[in-house]
């Protein structure tokens, strides 16, 4: 039995739906599993170090290179990669195998000041204090990002180390941690033009917004970060501060204008962060509603099969092969031609049965009459039973005609 059980292994999604189950059903509960997750559906394995980089090669976080009212006949396509990462994420990378160096809380030891980042040698302190508003050190410097916003997925700096289980449970109970945690998130917020409101996780925009919304539209690799910022958020407890963050994405670049290049990104990557089917569905609504040229939309549900109703053509046509196959009718002779053909020829087989049936009491009308007649002495024809001679068979003859 152990041997059954652990040669048991999930499957791995391998297309997009699979990937998503935001429109599974608008009725559906939304009550999160213990931890904040999405059922366990599972995926096999984890991301190597070598699969995170060519993973980051191919993020197109940007809006592709294509006009805005783009023909349907060029329409995008959903992103198998990116489906496949947030779906890991969402359900807190189902049989992932953690390090096996030492669980050494790293990333909690850093936010407790404790150690520096590496390679850089920079402890939390000095960012907090001296890197807010140093935009130009805060898009250059690509190492401070992972170890600020950490996950449970290698990124591009390996000097950072992955989160586990023991070391989330451990950062979401120490205040201090979480403290700073706060407090480098409003760094990256104001970096973007943004600015936290409330311990809800409300969002508006800065003092600075509008050049720094012109930077965040050209540089589309701080889309990453963003992708990051969120996972973590929901990583180390502040899951409800994502719905703020990228409604107000959304609006800015579908409604406003202001981040044009970055509505993309937030619909195929911002929204999926999000582990609530709820919260996923009202932001693709929101969209939805927004979004230029509208059939271009291709987040939304999918659409359903329609399927014959009961009593229609096709229904009954159905039904009468089952019949006949019941019966062991016959098949006609006419089986190889078209249905036109068919129906016209059943048509005309009504008409002359019932010309037929018209004719033969006719027929019996009149040989009635003839055969009153005290002149049927010399037999000539016999007709239903009736004797005539030849000149009431000539009367006979026409009274059919005239018919």
């Amino acid at each position: 039995m152990g041997n059954l059980m652990g040669s048991w292994r999930y499957k791995e999604p391998s297309t997009v739906e699979e990937c998503d189950s935001t429109w599974e059903t608008d009725s559906e509960s939304d009550e999160l599993q213990p931890g904040g997750e999405e059922e366990d559906s599972g995926i096999s394995e984890s991301m190597s170090p070598a699969d995170a980089v060519r993973g980051a090669e191919q993020l197109d976080h940007g809006s592709p290179k294509v006009p805005h009212h783009t023909p349907s006949s060029t329409r995008m396509k959903r992103s198998f990669y990116a489906a496949k990462d947030l779906y890991k994420y969402r359900h807190s990378y189902p049989n992932y195998k953690e390090p096996r160096r030492p669980n050494e809380y790293r990333n909690l030891r850093f936010y407790l000041n404790k150690i520096p980042l590496v390679p850089d040698g920079i402890y939390i302190e000095e960012i907090l204090t001296k890197w807010r508003g140093d935009y130009e050190k805060l898009e250059h410097n690509h190492t401070y990002i992972q170890w600020l916003f950490p996950l449970r997925e290698q990124g591009l700096n390996f000097y950072a180390h992955e989160l586990t289980q023991d070391e989330i449970k451990e950062f979401q109970s120490t205040r201090e941690a979480k403290r700073r945690f706060l407090l480098a998130y409003t760094i990256m917020l104001d970096f973007f033009g943004i600015k936290l409101l409330d311990k809800n996780g409300n969002v508006a925009r800065a003092t600075n917004w509008q050049d720094r919304f012109q930077h965040l539209n050209e540089s589309q690799h701080n889309y990453l970060r963003i992708t990051r910022i969120l996972k973590s958020l929901g990583e180390l407890g502040f899951e409800s501060f994502k719905l703020p963050l990228v409604h107000l994405l959304l609006e800015e670049a579908l409604v406003e204008g202001t981040l044009p290049n970055m509505r993309h990104s937030a619909l195929e990557y911002f929204i999926y962060t999000l582990r609530q089917h709820s919260q996923r569905r009202a932001l693709l609504r929101f969209a939805q509603r927004h979004y230029q040229p509208p059939e271009n939309f291709i987040w939304g549900p999918p659409k359903k099969k329609r399927i014959p109703a009961f009593g229609s053509t096709g229904m009954k046509s159905g039904k009468n092969e089952v019949v006949e196959k019941s019966v062991g009718k016959a098949r006609s002779p006419r089986e190889g031609r078209n249905n036109l053909e068919r129906e016209a020829d059943d048509i005309d087989d009504r008409k002359s049965g019932e010309w037929k049936t018209v004719k033969g009491s006719k027929m019996r009308e009149a040989c009635f009459i003839i055969s009153s007649r005290k002149s049927c002495s010399k037999p000539f024809v016999e007709t239903s039973n009736y004797k005539l001679n030849k000149l009431e068979f000539r009367l006979f003859c026409v009274l059919l005609f005239f018919d």
